[in-house]
């Protein structure tokens, strides 16, 4: 039996009216120069939600109430050499403006239309943002 390698992140959803906050990759060696949510992996020793709060900080420098966050979906990914268990939360209120607080990772954040996402975007992260909102938590399985 092989011993699994199982990571764990968070990828946080922020909406206003019909638009998701998006920001473009770079320098962080997986998917640069494309679009993707804030994220991160989990340190370990954190529940998710804290997980989530702590990259909105360190990302976007907005302060998130617990209450305030909710997982929607989960997906089981597999990448080359990793799996991953991705969490989703969709974020109802922040404090602060959201900005740019990683430009060394991120080369722009930018709102874009729901209906016009663009390319290049991460190709889980298309598939989460295009999967249909439904009444509690969704889950895909990706590369499998």
């Amino acid at each position: 039996m092989r011993t699994p390698i199982l990571y764990g992140s968070v990828h946080l959803l922020f909406y206003r009216n019909d638009e998701v906050l998006l920001l473009k990759r770079q320098n962080t060696g997986f998917e640069d120069g494309k679009w993707s949510v804030v994220a991160g992996r989990m340190d370990g020793g954190e529940e998710v939600k804290a997980a989530a709060i702590r990259e909105a900080k360190e990302e976007a420098g907005v302060d998130i109430d617990p209450t305030e966050v909710d997982v929607i979906g989960v997906m089981h990914r597999k990448n080359t050499s990793s799996e991953w268990i991705d969490f989703f939360l969709k974020v109802r209120s922040w404090k602060g403006q959201l900005i740019n607080a990683e430009p060394h990772k991120c080369e722009e954040l930018e709102w874009f239309k729901l209906s016009e996402l663009p390319e290049p975007m991460v190709s889980y992260i298309h598939k989460a943002l295009t999967t249909k909102q439904q009444d509690g938590v969704w889950f895909e399985s990706v590369n499998w």
